[in-house]
């Protein structure tokens, strides 16, 4: 099952490469230099037409593999763990859980009295 998954990832890889660099060397339609002055197939390799066929099929079967590639990949991936599943979380430690203040129960109604006591001020 690996063997499978890392030969996919590398078709993966090349895919994408290979997608990156098709899409790059498309150009827009009419939108070239040469067009604007009436010289549309002056600069083209395939003729004036054949570029945007070949391109335009390379590109479609390009997507295809990398989407049959990223789905394989989702399928095929080792399910035996991740590094999430590594990570230890640090439990609280006992002395420290001993150190912490208790909290007080709340206080209601007209019993409440306030936290501190104003300072009596000697009598002259």
């Amino acid at each position: 099952m690996t063997i499978a998954y890392y030969v996919f990832v590398v078709l993966h890889v090349i895919a994408c490469l290979f997608l990156i660099g098709v899409v790059l060397l498309q150009q827009g339609k009419s939108q070239d230099l040469a067009s604007a002055f009436g010289g549309g197939g002056t600069q083209t390799a395939f003729g004036p037409r054949g570029s945007a066929n070949v391109l335009s099929r390379a590109t479609t079967i390009l997507a295809a593999l990398f989407m049959v590639t990223s789905l394989a990949l989702s399928l095929l991936r080792p399910h035996d763990s991740s590094f999430l599943d590594q990570v230890t979380v640090p439990s609280p430690s006992p002395s420290a859980a001993g150190a912490a203040p208790s909290a007080a129960p709340p206080v209601t109604g007209a019993s409440a009295a306030p936290a501190t006591a104003p300072a009596a001020s000697p009598a002259p």
